[in-house]
């Protein structure tokens, strides 16, 4: 008998538990933020600062406009694009960067004929190879 009586308050003690015990609900929760305004594009890895013109070459852009690079790029898959990535603070780039929501300057605008990538980058931060 006292076997027994300890299973029902065993059970009953955790039966009370059970019911005073907070709920856990699940969240998931996604943010994605805004696509950052930058004249001449993004880097295209994070934290995906403004580049500078000269960094992505002329099939980045359609009719004078960036289309792409970092996590807003939802290009083709088989898009390749060249870079000059010695405009890359990570190559040792210390020079004037744009700043966010600025415009670019018709001056600046990328000149095909004359641009020197030395690599191909696919918008989603890999080297895909090419230029050296």
């Amino acid at each position: 008998m006292r076997g027994l009586r300890l299973v029902v308050v065993a059970a009953l003690a955790a039966f009370c538990f059970t019911v005073t015990a907070p709920k856990a609900s699940a969240q998931v929760a996604v943010s994605v933020g805004v696509e950052p305004e930058c004249p001449y594009g993004y880097y295209d890895a994070a934290p995906y600062g403004c580049a500078p013109s000269g960094y992505y070459g002329p099939e980045w852009f359609t009719g004078g406009v960036f289309v792409g690079a970092g996590p807003w790029f939802h290009g083709s898959d088989n898009f390749r694009g060249n870079v000059n990535n010695r405009f890359h603070p990570e190559h040792g780039y210390k020079g004037p960067m744009p700043n966010r929501g600025e415009k670019a300057e018709p001056s600046k605008r990328v000149d095909a004929a004359h641009f020197k990538g030395n690599e191909e980058r696919d918008g989603r931060g890999h080297a895909t190879g090419g230029k050296k």
